[in-house]
């Protein structure tokens, strides 16, 4: 009986880590727009340096430094979306124009 239950206990707490991860990724913005993700991300830059030090302190040991970001995010928000709608939507001229050149290729051949 109790082998019946450890998938079903391990399956509930995976569905549970993973609903509340949804919900912390949601309540604090990240699945928002670039505004948003923007916001959340300074948030967390204010948040993480106390809580590592705190940590450090517990644990009794030192971390590496945090890396420094070098971009906005903002700037960045759906960039390859972006940059796929773009290939996409130019796509059929681009084919066109590789389909002319490879015929005229191939004329050039023949004569």
């Amino acid at each position: 009986m109790a082998a019946k239950i450890f998938p079903i206990l391990k399956l509930a707490s995976k569905v549970t880590i993973a609903g509340g991860a949804l919900y912390v990724a949601y309540d604090s913005g990240l699945l928002g727009g670039s505004k948003q993700g923007s916001e959340a991300l300074e948030k967390a830059k204010a948040a993480v340096p106390p809580a590592v030090d705190e940590w450090v302190k517990y644990f009794g040991f030192e971390l590496p430094a945090i890396p420094k970001i070098g971009f906005a995010p903002i700037d960045a928000w759906n960039s390859g979306v972006q940059s796929s709608i773009s290939v996409l939507s130019s796509g059929p001229t681009t084919l066109g124009n590789y389909t002319n050149q490879g015929l005229q290729h191939l004329k050039d051949l023949i004569k």
